[in-house]
């Protein structure tokens, strides 16, 4: 068997040599699938395109486990599609039923590290000692050997946003795989690309705070609101959500409920365990109710 080969059907009479053996040279993803099986035929064609894709650094063993019981009944399979991941002849990783394409990607890279991702993760450790400007080369460098590592891009976004450097935040955004957008810090950080995008129209900040002290309404609901994502944007959490709980309690119908929609928002950013979205989700909680 070549390491070109990336996917294979295999049977009881050829398992050892087909995932065992092969194991002992690079990683083999068993997919326990049937015919029948609704999701197993949305997880399969899944599983096949992004063997494909990593071009053979992990095989792709699919079993019917119809037409093999014996081999569902070693592995313990009680439900279908079960997926497991050998290494070394034992499984070292599985999950069972059919999960998105971004949560699979997830559950190889644990186990087949996309190309360039050592780079990743030396640009990760450049970030913690504060050397940006390595970290963007080591991001650069690992985009340009495999432009389809997602966690590279997420990585470099950040360090965008860290800078105020939207447009880049943006194309970041853009060139990630439409799977790989929906996920929650990629959303977190589109939202602060959109904030920023909202405040480049905004009047100047002694505008919007003349307008917080003498205008009333809309006018002063507006002002609020982008005086809020202003100091959000400038790294001060507590007083922007200051602004948009007040916006909550004295402009509830602004902007179809836009307060209490940006600060949803805002916890998402920060993060379910942050401080300011502890402190500030009760508060929250307590002017609507």
């Amino acid at each position: 068997m070549t390491t070109q080969v990336s996917v294979i059907d295999v049977r009881e009479d050829n398992f050892a040599a087909a995932v065992l053996a092969e194991s002992q040279q690079r990683p083999v993803v068993v997919d326990f699938w049937a015919p029948w099986c609704g999701p197993c035929r949305a997880l399969g064609p899944v599983l096949e395109k992004l063997a494909e894709e990593m071009a053979g650094a992990f095989l792709l063993a699919k079993v019917n486990s119809d037409e093999n019981p014996e081999l569902s009944r070693r592995y313990q399979v009680r439900g279908i599609p079960a997926v497991k991941a050998f290494r070394d002849g034992k499984v070292v990783d599985e999950f069972t039923g059919a999960l998105p394409e971004s949560a699979v990607r997830k559950f190889l890279e644990g186990i087949v590290p996309p190309p360039g991702d050592d780079l990743r993760r030396a640009a990760l450790a450049a970030l913690e000692a504060g050397r940006d400007d390595e970290a963007a080369k080591l991001l650069e460098e690992a985009l340009a050997t495999n432009p389809r590592n997602d966690a590279a891009r997420l990585a470099l976004a950040r360090l965008h946003s860290a800078q105020g450097r939207w447009d880049e935040v943006a194309a970041d955004i853009a060139a990630m795989s439409p799977a790989f957008q929906l996920e929650d810090e990629v959303q977190a950080l589109k939202a602060l690309q959109e904030f920023s995008q909202t405040i480049q129209s905004a009047p100047p900040t002694a505008e919007l705070e003349r307008r917080l002290r003498e205008a009333k309404g809309d006018d002063r609901a507006e002002a609020l609101y982008l005086h809020a994502l202003r100091l959000l944007l400038q790294g001060q959490e507590e007083p922007a959500m200051d602004e948009l709980l007040e916006l909550v309690r004295a402009h509830r119908h602004y902007g179809d409920d836009l307060g209490r929609r940006t600060m949803l928002q805002i916890f998402t950013i920060l993060g379910g365990r942050h401080p300011v979205v502890e402190k500030y989700r009760s508060r929250l909680a307590r002017t609507l109710y």
